[in-house]
């Protein structure tokens, strides 16, 4: 598992080009708000919006998540760890006025550009 890609992924990487190609510019892999040591992979600072693509296996995704067989007992605390941590940056930016939007590794390119380009518009 540690030749599994942290940043830079595929879904983020093209996230980021139809992002970019639609005209909007953000800082990558920055922390939003300075006192919550978390990390977002798009911030789009003057909108505060913070955008995290998740794989469905790390972060438990209900759709596509799958629980190991081997060490299943281990895997499922780090993924419920990961969860909770998840909820927890959510809270913390929305209490600091931010929106989290979290991307789905399995969601189309087309379908998360329009959500960010959506949230970044209304906060304008």
């Amino acid at each position: 598992m540690s030749k599994q890609k942290s940043r830079d992924t595929g879904i983020e990487v093209a996230l980021r080009k139809a992002l970019h190609s639609a005209g909007f510019r953000y800082r990558v892999h920055r922390r939003p708000v300075k006192s919550v040591r978390r990390e977002a992979d798009l911030v789009f600072g003057p909108a505060r919006v913070a955008v995290f693509v998740n794989g469905c296996f790390w972060h438990g995704c209900p759709d596509h998540g799958t629980w190991p067989k081997n060490n299943a007992e281990f895997w499922r605390d780090k993924i419920e760890t990961n969860r909770r941590r998840d909820t927890d940056t959510d809270a913390r930016l929305d209490e600091a006025g931010w929106l989290a939007l979290r991307i789905w590794e399995h969601e189309t390119v087309e379908a998360a550009a329009t959500r960010v380009i959506t949230a970044v518009r209304e906060r304008r």
